[in-house]
């Protein structure tokens, strides 16, 4: 089977944290089943400004996993690359079914076009973006979003589907989006091979961590305000890019909450140093107003983290499995749990939380169940 992944950005483009990794990852695992032939079409952003790019010397770069991926030049932000376009036409006639990943980017209406155009079967995955949409009311320009789905249903293929990650992201996706089909298929985490020692909360200080886009979807003010209602033994470390303003106007509300001394902008972090910022936590934390999965939530469970996760993230098991907490998204909720869990045994509860990882979140499953997705489109398009 020959599946084309068509997507706006795409590993090593690491600013764009979670959904990167898990592209990656799917792609990887895909490929390691017999048969299934892949290439990825994609651009050469690596991060907001037109100077953050993907280095290559030629197209298509080989990847060591065993496919190719064509990065093509973008011209204008946010991620607009005519090349992409030029390559979409052919690519699309040499695959069996093709992925989109993404919502409100720049191939998402090319793609519609050509997969109605060529009778392509599709599967999409809008990475959250619709059920961000759908549910926040901080949403950035929801009148051009309304229009922008307008226009996708208009162009909607006849054998589409989109991929949601939950029930929620379903019923919220299809909300924006009547008239399209949706299959769950969870995402999934690499798991570590091994962990390497740590302490737990050394000389008494309980390190809480948040890690991802610094944006205010993320919740950070919840988690900021917060802080001062903890003990003055607990700090927060914060990795993760942001806009400069809006990282400034946090910093300013940790100095006016009175913790500024216990709050720590860490920046961006990736391979070991990422490794070395959940080795360094002893509770991760995220206050979230919507995701559609929170792959971040998968890799500090991986890494042995125990987890404070709000509702706006589908992760309720949390506490059934022994491995952390399930809250609203209001500081009281973010303080009550964290007071509650410094004393437990965050190490049992890190173990209980790799092991759930371990058992149901594996990306040969998930590779499975997409690539049956594809069998399944491919035969009510023949």
């Amino acid at each position: 089977m020959k599946v084309l992944h068509v997507t706006p950005s795409y590993y090593p483009a690491t600013h764009y944290g979670g959904p990167i990794f898990s592209t990656f990852a799917l792609c990887n695992a895909l490929v390691r089943i017999p048969g299934v032939e892949l290439r990825v079409l994609t651009c050469d952003m690596a991060g907001p400004e037109l100077s953050q790019r993907v280095p290559f010397d030629k197209i298509p770069v080989r990847f060591d996993e065993g496919y190719d991926v064509y990065f093509t030049k973008r011209t204008m932000l946010p991620d607009i690359a005519p090349g992409l376009l030029a390559r979409l036409w052919r690519l699309a006639g040499w695959a069996d079914v093709i992925i989109l990943t993404g919502t409100y980017s720049f191939p998402t209406l090319p793609v519609l076009l050509v997969c109605k155009l060529r009778g392509k079967p599709l599967v999409w995955s809008p990475r959250g973006a619709l059920q961000a949409s759908h549910e926040w009311s901080g949403a950035r320009r929801q009148g051009l979003k309304k229009i922008w789905e307008r226009a996708c249903a208009l162009l909607r293929p006849r054998h589409a589907t989109l991929h949601v990650t939950a029930e929620v992201e379903k019923e919220a996706s299809l909300a924006r989006l009547p008239g399209f089909t949706a299959d769950i298929i969870p995402n999934a985490v690499e798991l570590p091979p091994d962990l390497p020692p740590r302490t737990w909360k050394p000389g008494g200080t309980l390190r809480l961590m948040f890690i991802s886009r610094v944006d205010p979807k993320k919740g950070l003010e919840i988690l900021l305000q917060a802080m001062p209602r903890l003990s003055p033994d607990t700090t927060l470390d914060i990795f993760g890019r942001g806009e400069p303003a809006y990282v400034t106007s946090l910093r300013c509300l940790a100095q006016q909450l009175g913790v500024g001394e216990r709050v720590h902008f860490r920046g961006h972090v990736d391979g070991e140093a990422k490794r070395a910022a959940f080795t360094g936590a002893d509770l991760f934390v995220f206050a979230t107003h919507s995701e559609n999965f929170g792959m971040v939530v998968a890799e500090a469970l991986a890494h042995g983290v125990p987890a404070i996760v709000s509702h706006g993230a589908p992760w309720p098991e949390l506490d059934s499995k022994g491995c952390g907490r399930w809250v609203p998204a209001t500081p009281q909720a973010f303080a009550a749990a964290i007071q509650d869990l410094r004393d437990k045994d965050l190490a049992g509860m890190g173990k209980n939380g790799r092991r759930w990882m371990e058992t149901d979140f594996s990306w040969e499953s998930r590779a499975s169940q997409m690539h049956a997705l594809f069998e399944r489109l491919v035969r009510e398009a023949a």
